[in-house]
C-alpha cells in the first residue's frame, strides 16, 4: 500500500510546485520582457537499505521561453526593445552583470541611465552609464549608441556617447535568478556584441500565452484530484487489509 501512497504523494507535490510556476507566468502576463517559465519533474527512484524499489517525482532545474514577446509602440525616447535574439546588460543588486529584456530605461537626477525599476545599464566596459546634465534630446541607435544634445546647443548639434552593452549568449547557458534576471551558468560575464539591433521607442511584452496558462492550470488541477483519490484508495485499501488480518 505504501508504494501507491508514496507515487501519488510526491507527484501530488509536484503538481502544487507545477501549479505555482503556472499561475506566476499568468500574473506576469503583462510584465515587460517576462519569460514564461516551464515546470519539469522527472520519475526518480529511491536508493537505501535493501532494493531500489520506491520511486518518486523529482523537480528539475526549470527551463523558460526564450520566444520573442509582442513588440508594442510607445514613442519614448527612453524605451527600447531588443530586436530579435539578444540581451540587455544591467547592474544586479548585488552587484554583478546580469541580462534583461526589460526595456523601459530613465535617466536619475545624477545622471546615470537605468532600467525603470532601478538597475543600472552597462556600456561595452562593463560599467555604469553615467550622461552630461542637463540634456535636451536624447536618442538611442540601433546599435545601443546613445546620441545626446545638451540644453543650449544648436539644433545641429549634440554628440554620441557611451554604447549600451548587448549581448548575444547561447541560451541554453543562461538561467533565470530568484530577481527575474538572467545570467550565465558559469558565473561569467558575457561579450559584447554588435549583432543585437534595439528598436527605439517600443518595448517587448511578456511571451506568455494568458490562454495556454489557464489550460495547463486546469490540466493541473484534474491530476492534482486524481493524486488525492489514489491516495484516499491507498488508505481504503489499508484498512481493508487490516480488517482481513484481524480476522
Amino acid at each position: 500500500m505504501d508504494k501507491l501512497l508514496y507515487i501519488a504523494m510526491s507527484g501530488a507535490k509536484e503538481n502544487m510546485h507545477s501549479v505555482a510556476v503556472r499561475s506566476n507566468n499568468l500574473a506576469n502576463a503583462n510584465t515587460t520582457g517576462f519569460k514564461a517559465d516551464m515546470e519539469q519533474a522527472r520519475a526518480m527512484q529511491a536508493f537505501g537499505e535493501g532494493m531500489p524499489t520506491r520511486v518518486f517525482a523529482m523537480t528539475e532545474r526549470p527551463g523558460q521561453n526564450f520566444a520573442t514577446g509582442p513588440i508594442q509602440t510607445t514613442g519614448r525616447d527612453l524605451d527600447v526593445a531588443v530586436a530579435g535574439d539578444g540581451w540587455l546588460a544591467v547592474e544586479s543588486k548585488d552587484g554583478g552583470e546580469a541580462y534583461t529584456r526589460f526595456g523601459s530605461l530613465q535617466v536619475t537626477p545624477d545622471g546615470r541611465l537605468q532600467t525603470s525599476n532601478g538597475l543600472n545599464v552597462l556600456d561595452d566596459n562593463g560599467g555604469p552609464i553615467f550622461l552630461p546634465l542637463p540634456l535636451e534630446k536624447m536618442e538611442i541607435n540601433k546599435d545601443g549608441t546613445i546620441f545626446a544634445r545638451l540644453e543650449g546647443e544648436p539644433a545641429n548639434g549634440g554628440a554620441e556617447l557611451q554604447r549600451i552593452k548587448t549581448v548575444l549568449p547561447n541560451n541554453a547557458d543562461l538561467e533565470k535568478g530568484q530577481d527575474g534576471l538572467f545570467r550565465r551558468k558559469d558565473g561569467q560575464a558575457e561579450a559584447a556584441s554588435a549583432q543585437v539591433q534595439l528598436i527605439a521607442g517600443a518595448l517587448e511584452g511578456s511571451n506568455v500565452n494568458p490562454v495556454a496558462e489557464m489550460t495547463h492550470l486546469i490540466d493541473l488541477q484534474r491530476r492534482f484530484e486524481t493524486q488525492l483519490k489514489m491516495m484516499s484508495h491507498a488508505e481504503e485499501n489499508d484498512k481493508a487489509h487490516a480488517q482481513l488480518l484481524r480476522i
